[in-house]
């Protein structure tokens, strides 16, 4: 879903989702709606003493300011969350990308996972540690706003509470959540990374089957998907990590096509059909007549010229243009960026030279061989 740069902190741009603008409105409804105000109000009035006048704030339109004002209150207390984690990982050098909002909270999306556990445990634990910090200053407010002020009081207290739930939500050790980020940092003090994401991920998984379950059973939408979002996120970190892992040290020269075939950019594409079946390759470099690489033939683009025309359809003119990488760069970093896709999709080159292909199909035969020597070692 598309998401909306809104304002920029520290030079991080806060985003905010689509989701969220559309899950605002049902969140001031179910706020201002119902009994909800009755009891929020008596919980407030439990923690701090302040009471209220029910009748005011049932009164008209009220419930619906209540609920706006609580609502927008909520998401930015999530930013000042997530601005606790960016302002450690920043102390620590590690640049923030962003910090986005949507339906389920927020995130703020580091360039780089730090793996020294005691850099990623401060880190994580930021974010709780901001949100009881905002609990006390709006539990100070409360008393600090006049009883003439019903509406004032009432949502700032009811960010009071809110807020200690969040932090206390966000320690549950529900790996990718901030608990489950402690748990790793904790487990990666005695042993290796990839292990300790292994079994936070494990953990994180039963939490979302845990809300999954609760969701379906209660019919809470909520969980529903904070569950899948849980797991989704859970297995992918883990999977990501182990990758990292396998290719660590690994460069694009290692992975790549070595010395893949070429053919003249006039040569014609019924031509380079024959050489396909005989060769049983999909992919060539496209040379002009100096010789110099201008692009790269592929099945897909034969497959785009209709057989009548191939005849007279030279292979320059399928040739797609691909981007170029050094033989050097970091194959889990380049992975990373280019994705696993089907296909070539970088040349590479050493000093200025071409000398190989790179594809999705490379680094699933790295990864499968470091996997492999690896369990054999």
């Amino acid at each position: 879903m598309r998401n909306y740069t809104v304002a920029r902190v520290w030079g991080i741009p806060i985003r905010i989702n689509v989701s969220l603008l559309v899950f605002l409105p049902v969140l001031a409804w179910l706020i201002g709606s119902g009994g909800q105000i009755e009891v929020y109000a008596g919980f407030i009035e439990a923690l701090t003493g302040v009471g209220f006048d029910l009748g005011a704030l049932r009164a008209g339109s009220t419930p619906w300011v209540i609920g706006v004002l609580a609502a927008v209150g909520l998401f930015a207390s999530v930013t000042v969350h997530e601005l606790g984690h960016s302002w450690v990982a920043l102390r620590y050098g590690i640049a923030i990308e962003s910090i986005t909002l949507w339906i389920l909270g927020g995130m703020a999306a580091l360039s780089r996972i730090p793996r020294e556990w005691n850099r990623e445990f401060w880190i994580a634990i930021a974010g709780p540690v901001t949100s009881v910090g905002v609990a006390a200053v709006c539990y100070g407010v409360v008393y600090a706003v006049p009883p003439s002020l019903p509406v004032v009081r009432f949502v700032v207290g009811w960010l009071a509470i809110t807020n200690v739930v969040l932090a206390a939500f966000n320690l549950l050790p529900a790996f990718p959540m901030d608990g489950g980020r402690i748990l790793r940092a904790l487990l990666a003090r005695n042993r290796p990374y990839a292990s300790a994401t292994r079994i936070a991920g494990r953990v994180g998984v039963v939490f979302a089957l845990l809300f999954a379950v609760v969701g379906a059973l209660t019919f809470e939408v909520i969980l529903l998907l904070l569950g899948l979002f849980i797991y989704g996120a859970a297995t992918s970190e883990s999977r990501t990590v182990l990758i990292d892992e396998l290719l660590e040290g690994v460069t694009v020269g290692d992975v790549m096509n070595r010395e893949p075939p070429s053919l003249s950019a006039g040569t014609s594409v019924a031509e380079f059909a024959d050489r396909m079946l005989v060769e049983r390759r999909t992919a060539y470099l496209v040379t002009d007549d100096a010789d110099d690489v201008v692009g790269v033939a592929t099945l897909a683009g034969l497959k785009d010229v209709p057989v009548g025309e191939r005849d007279s359809t030279p292979v320059g003119e399928i040739a797609r243009v691909l981007p170029r990488i050094a033989s050097t760069a970091d194959a889990f970093d380049t992975m990373a960026t280019a994705g696993t896709r089907d296909g070539p999709f970088a040349i590479v080159e050493v000093d200025g030279v071409v000398t190989g292909l790179l594809s999705g199909t490379d680094f699933g035969r790295a990864l499968t061989l470091q996997r492999e020597f690896r369990g054999a070692a």
